[in-house]
């Protein structure tokens, strides 16, 4: 159904600019590709960031090289016909994808809109769009999200809205890149369901993931890719086999899944992180904060868990002063701080690392961080995250991963004291995991305060000192917005 001959790919000089769509790549270039894939086949491609998965998604579904250029060599077949030849649109008729971003794939303003979309460009009776919609809303249990603004869904609820838009459709080839980046463990598993579903449904299915675990009792067969290059495909035998540490020595995450939970309990110390009757209330009166007290450990690293929508951003927007709307105390070390103040204390490394990548170098993004300009230790920064050799390219023209790793790297030259991280392993895989780890066990072994929102139990386990569920504390009721009782 899906073959890739002799294809060898190498993105345009002009790669970095082309924005919008997806993550734009560094060193996701191809060498002699040969991948045959069956109809009804279920595909995990996995490997190191920048190894070439999302660009072979790309071929798949024409965006290269209808959108991104470069040197192609080979062909790509789908569907009995070559796609590097055929129009977008004709493509989109059998392929969806459920891009990385997946605020770089909507073209509405509410949720609603956003699942009819695809439908409406095929042509579709208003009735039939209609029930595919409320079929799809049910099987994914949406109903909390419709008739929502895009802009007000956290990054778990916009994947969960992403792939209701390519559920829709009903095409038989369904490609996914990073699918679980954003999302809780209760939501990994619905997504988990909604494959388990396709496949029995007889669909072809593609996903580039470094968070396999929830996938490997599903595919058909693992493809591992490094510096561009097919190192590796397992067979479903082979992948009932395979150990952990075999995993981990082709630099792949953890196949099973780790339940690691390191406990929390208030620590009645004046020298820690406190936060007095917080809230947070959205423009449209949605209360998303109501923390009546909360104690985070000083100088120990902090995991922030939860499911989609819990409010664990918006708590980080609130603590570094970005929250505008935002009410009550923050006392650290016994001082209390206003919102101006906590901004000189604070560094946010955000969940969407291009909002805060402002230069024309990713050496430059390290020292404008800086209180003082030093080149010398910018590069010794950059070198630690294996960057170095990537400090004069343009910061939006590297992978997803690699975008992550420069914010982390202006956040370690700011030299702050307290550290929050959105999800900074979203994207990353094993290696850079725990290079991720020890960055962060380094800012504690520094005297920083380290507190860290994310779904990775992996990097819980890996260095996390403790873990608050926010949902203990966050005295709401996420669906409407409500204060508990």
């Amino acid at each position: 159904m899906i073959e890739l001959k002799n294809v060898s790919f190498e993105y345009g000089s002009s790669e970095g600019a082309a924005g919008g769509i997806g993550e734009a790549v560094s060193n996701g270039s191809l060498s002699n590709i040969n991948l045959q894939i069956n109809e009804g086949e279920f595909i995990l491609l996995t490997g190191g960031s920048g190894c070439g998965k999302t660009t072979i998604l790309r071929l798949i579904n024409g965006l290269i090289p209808n959108f991104f250029e470069g040197s192609l060599e080979g062909s790509v077949t789908v569907d009995g016909f070559d796609v590097s030849h055929a129009e977008l649109y004709d493509t989109a008729k059998s392929v969806s994808t459920v891009f990385q971003n997946p605020r770089s794939q909507f073209f509405n303003v509410d949720t609603t809109s956003e699942l009819a979309f695809a439908c409406e460009n095929q042509g579709m009776e208003e009735s039939e769009i209609l029930r595919r919609i409320d079929k799809t809303v049910s099987e994914l249990h949406l109903e909390p999200l419709m008739n929502r603004s895009l802009f007000d869904l956290s990054g778990g609820q916009k994947q969960k809205i992403a792939c209701a838009s390519v559920a829709v459709t009903g095409n038989k080839i369904i490609l996914l890149d990073e699918p679980s980046a954003n999302l809780d463990l209760k939501t990994i598993d619905e997504l988990a369901s909604l494959l388990k579903k396709w496949k029995a449904e007889g669909k072809t299915i593609i996903v580039a993931e470094h968070r396999i675990s929830y996938l490997w009792d599903l595919a058909d067969r693992t493809v591992v890719l490094k510096d561009g290059q097919i190192v590796q495909e397992l067979s479903r035998t082979q992948m009932d086999k395979i150990s952990e540490e075999e995993l981990h020595a082709l630099g792949l995450r953890s196949a099973r899944q780790t339940q690691t939970k390191k406990r929390f309990s208030i620590q009645n110390d004046n020298n820690s992180l406190t936060l007095k009757n917080f809230k947070y209330k959205y423009r449209n009166g949605y209360l998303a904060l109501n923390i009546p007290y909360l104690e985070i450990p000083r100088g120990k690293i902090t995991a922030i868990t939860g499911n989609n929508g819990d409010g664990k951003t918006t708590l980080l927007n609130c603590l570094c002063g970005l929250g505008h709307r935002s009410k009550g105390t923050l006392i650290y070390n016994g001082k209390t701080y206003k919102a101006s103040q906590r901004q000189k204390l604070i560094y946010f490394v955000m969940q969407d690392v291009n909002h805060q990548l402002f230069t024309e170098s990713v050496l430059d993004e390290v020292l404008i961080s800086q209180a003082e300009e030093n080149e010398e230790e910018a590069r010794r920064i950059l070198a630690t995250l294996d960057l170095e050799a990537f400090a004069d390219r343009h910061p939006q023209s590297l992978s997803g991963g690699q975008k992550q790793r420069v914010a982390v790297a202006s956040a370690i030259a700011s030299g702050r004291d307290i550290m929050l991280f959105d999800e900074p392993t979203s994207g990353l895989d094993y290696t850079h995991m725990l290079q991720i780890g020890e960055i962060l066990h380094s800012l504690k072994d520094q005297g920083k305060t380290v507190i860290v929102v994310t779904h990775d139990r992996e990097l819980i386990k890996e260095c996390c000192d403790c873990e608050i569920c926010l949902h203990d504390f966050n005295q709401i009721n996420p669906a409407e917005g409500e204060i508990n009782a």
